[in-house]
């Protein structure tokens, strides 16, 4: 199928939501599910095609694997992973590739609690680290860098250290938010017309818990 079109939506965007809370619930508690064992007996099916309910962009962070996290299976999230959960163009058109070739009408964007990516930007920014390893590490800060110097500037640079994390990750996860929402016509459009949602996340790697964060 043409990337230009769109397919029929698996499932609309608030029911993939409510999908993934529910998920997220099991997950945080501990409880059973039986996607695994429903994933294994579908998995030849899936052979012959994918319809995702729900995207996820979230950090490589390996701590931070959304299947599990959401208690989904194989087929069930189509997932993109990249450090501080920054987005750049690659990102942005697999967005687009999974809302026109698979009908798929939510977008989550998922940070995380002590997220390595934005203590390196904080660091940067307040001059506390040794400095950004190589070109492309820094590629990832110099995108996380305005939502942080945001924080910065908003709440003060002496305020504490695990305030200014919390709402730096908050900031980044809302600033990739924006740019799904506003640098890609597809996206902007589907969002307008078609019942996409582009939604932000925080998880917490204590708790395992999900926050849904303001969304449009």
């Amino acid at each position: 199928m043409s990337i230009t079109g769109s397919a029929v939506p698996v499932v609309s965007a608030d029911q993939a939501l409510q999908r993934l809370i529910e998920g997220n619930q099991r997950f945080a508690r501990n409880l059973p599910s039986e996607n695994i064992a429903v994933a294994q007996r579908a998995r030849a099916a899936l052979a012959a095609g994918q319809r995702p309910f729900a995207i996820t962009l979230s950090c490589s962070d390996s701590r931070v694997p959304a299947e599990l996290i959401f208690d989904q299976g194989i087929g069930d999230l189509f997932v993109i992973r990249v450090a501080g959960n920054v987005v750049a163009p690659s990102l942005i058109g697999s967005v687009e590739f999974a809302a026109a070739a698979f009908g798929t009408r939510l977008v989550v964007v998922m940070g995380h609690s002590h997220c390595g990516a934005i203590k390196a930007t904080l660091d940067e920014l307040q001059q506390e680290g040794g400095g950004v390893l190589t070109d492309n590490i820094r590629d990832i800060v110099e995108r996380c860098r305005a939502p942080v110097a945001t924080v910065l500037s908003v709440a003060g640079r002496q305020a504490p250290r695990d305030f200014l994390l919390r709402e730096a990750v908050r900031a980044n996860v809302r600033n990739s938010c924006d740019h799904l929402r506003h640098g890609s016509r597809l996206l902007e459009r589907l969002c307008a017309a078609e019942g996409m949602r582009i939604v932000g996340a925080e998880y917490d790697l204590e708790t395992g818990e999900v926050t849904f964060l303001d969304s449009a």
